[in-house]
């Protein structure tokens, strides 16, 4: 490898990432749809049969490991921003209705997870235990893309309305309860004892409370935070958790959650991060996912399957989890079935966490193609049938609600 195959493939990929991102935006779908796209393009499926010889220049092994050691400084700072958009202000004043939407939203995902695992463990689940690979998938089948469906609210003029803020709060909680199963994954997927096991979680609680009762005080006492300190935090709580054994993003977001909630001071931080996060490193991840994503693989009957199940499975359990929570609630039908739309995005962060389970071999590359699949399937239902309910009048109207907080956008 050399310094000018990293700098001709890292310009493709960008102009490759942009271009085909920039195109599904004007389709109409959330530019990360294709910025997955692109990658799976630029990967073995697309380029390496279309054009072996173009991806062999490309993308030699030296280049794929300099861009996999690129993608993990990308996850860190996505996880960042994620954290920092994380506000436990949408969580008060909802009431119970949303905390109750907000818990079966993903309790009956992640159930329908565990169980879709006990059919596929005896073919996918090599090299790691049964709880193992059915709590990852659990995890798996419960996770929303927050940063979509922000997106996907604004762009749909749904940021304040109660459907909205519902949705935000609800999307909150899944993604903090989501985070911390996939830690627990981590920590019982390194096949070590359970006492092993159990001194990761203790480490894994002792860094949270150090970060809350530490960390989060020392920085809030802090007038004129630079940016620097906030890129500091991240790296370092990133270091800690790689040691402790739970994975790098785990450090990455909890820095962002444990910053200060100054609204002027983070747009600053956003604005610096976003740029560099979705311009550079990410498109080097999705390359990095694309080189893994094998759609050949998909092209037996019993793998197309597979993929139906586990589509329908992860539809049935957001979708209609989360719908059905509503109406329970005795919300509307409309504002019922908006909420469960979604609630369905899951976007970048599904692709982090399946990243994460075929890092650590839970899952084989088969399936790891298959729920990149069914992730693009359902971030790509919701923008149409959002708009679909709106031309219907079926989107549930109602005034801005004083309590909603503005939320801003980021990859993902």
């Amino acid at each position: 490898m050399t310094t000018t195959q990293v700098l001709l493939a890292a310009g493709v990929v960008i102009l490759v990432v942009r271009l085909v991102g920039w195109l599904l935006a004007r389709a109409g779908q959330p530019r990360v749809v294709g910025e997955i796209i692109a990658g799976i393009l630029l990967g073995p499926t697309v380029l390496g049969m279309l054009w072996p010889a173009a991806r062999d220049v490309l993308f030699p092994p030296g280049v794929i490991a300099a861009f996999q050691v690129l993608a993990q400084f990308g996850l860190v700072l996505f996880m960042l921003l994620v954290g920092m958009e994380l506000d436990v202000r949408h969580l008060r004043g909802q009431g119970s209705r949303s905390l109750v939407i907000s818990l079966v939203s993903v309790a009956f995902p992640f159930v329908l997870g565990v169980v879709l695992a006990f059919p596929l463990y005896p073919d996918f689940g090599h090299g790691h235990s049964r709880v193992a690979f059915s709590l990852f998938l659990g995890a798996a089948t419960a996770i929303t893309a927050f940063p979509v469906l922000a997106r996907i609210l604004q762009e749909t003029g749904l940021t304040h309305t109660r459907v909205g803020v519902i949705a935000i709060t609800c999307a909150a909680v899944d993604d903090v309860i989501a985070w911390c199963l996939l830690a627990v994954v981590v920590a019982v997927a390194g096949n070590g004892s359970p006492a092993q096991v159990a001194l990761h979680v203790v480490g894994a609680l002792a860094f949270v409370l150090l970060m809350f009762g530490v960390v989060r005080p020392l920085l809030a006492r802090m007038p004129r935070l630079p940016f620097w300190a906030a890129l500091t935090v991240a790296f370092l709580g990133a270091w800690c958790t790689e040691t402790i054994g739970i994975h790098a993003i785990f450090g990455g977001f909890l820095a962002g959650l444990v910053l200060p909630r100054r609204p002027d001071w983070q747009e600053a931080v956003r604005v610096r991060l976003i740029g560099v996060v979705e311009a550079f490193v990410l498109p080097m991840f999705f390359v990095v996912v694309g080189m893994s994503t094998r759609i050949d693989e998909l092209g037996s009957w019993r793998t197309l399957g597979v993929l139906a199940l586990v589509t329908a499975v992860s539809v049935a359990g957001k979708l209609g989890g989360t719908t059905l929570a509503a109406r329970a609630m005795r919300e509307g039908w409309p504002a019922a079935w908006s909420l469960g739309v979604l609630m369905n995005t899951r976007g970048l962060t599904e692709i982090v966490i399946l990243t994460v389970g075929l890092q650590l071999g839970v899952i084989d590359a088969t399936l790891f193609t298959v729920f990149v699949v069914m992730a693009l399937v359902t971030t790509m239902m919701a923008a149409p049938a959002l708009r679909r309910l709106s031309r219907l009048d079926a989107v549930a109207e109602a005034a801005p609600l004083p309590s909603a907080a503005a939320v801003t956008s980021s990859p993902g």
